[in-house]
């Protein structure tokens, strides 16, 4: 019954999310587009309910050369790839803000476990543990809030399985509030892959 209700509450309050924005998203594309040469949009194949595959959208923050399909935190260098606006919107998270339209598509939920890159075989592969991959992926989820990017795959997996679990409006309403508290403080947020591991694991629940 309350994945009905979810799926209300995600198209009514990306409509109004949408008409707030608007300027917002009006300016963030101006300036992408006097940063650097390409598209105001990043398109990219992710994997969504039951594995399906989707285009998530995004502000572009990164050269039209960068790779395409690997993730940021992954790469060796990524400060030769993302632009300048594009370190401002990635430490923010307004590149995300896009994903407004894969919501009301059907394609992403507001909460939910973050889309897999096509390609994250073993991260995909985990999740299937869990369950994880037969909800509606989402713009934030339990494992964003609780490492993001600083986080091991069978970890964020586990997390992801915590959610599904767990899975109510108030733990939904929880996660929104504490993903603004996050973006706040560009917690979790990795870029490049020369970084210090997590070396103390997040248990499912302990936040």
């Amino acid at each position: 019954m309350y994945l009905l209700i979810k799926r209300m509450i995600d198209v009514i309050l990306s409509i109004i999310a949408l008409i707030i924005l608007c300027p917002i998203f009006l300016l963030i594309a101006i300036i992408i587009k006097v940063d650097s040469k390409g598209p105001v949009f990043f398109r990219q194949k992710r994997i969504g309910k039951y594995k399906r595959n989707f285009h998530i959208l995004k502000f572009r923050t990164m050269m039209i050369n960068a790779p395409k399909d690997m993730p940021t935190h992954l790469l060796q260098n990524p400060d030769a790839f993302i632009t300048k606006s594009g370190r401002f919107l990635r430490k923010t998270s307004l590149d995300e803000l896009p994903q407004i339209f894969n919501i009301l598509k059907g394609e992403m939920s507001i909460i939910g476990p973050r889309p897999a890159l096509w390609n994250q075989y073993d991260l995909i592969a985990e999740r299937d543990k869990y369950g994880a991959n037969d909800i509606l992926p989402g713009l934030t989820g339990w494992a964003q809030i609780n490492g993001r990017d600083e986080l091991d795959l069978d970890i964020k997996a586990n997390l992801d399985g915590a959610y599904v679990e767990r899975i109510s409006f108030l733990f939904d309403a929880k996660i929104f509030l504490m993903t603004v508290f996050s973006v706040l403080r560009s917690k979790g947020i990795k870029e490049g892959a020369n970084h210090v591991e997590v070396t103390n694991r997040v248990e499912a629940g302990d936040v």
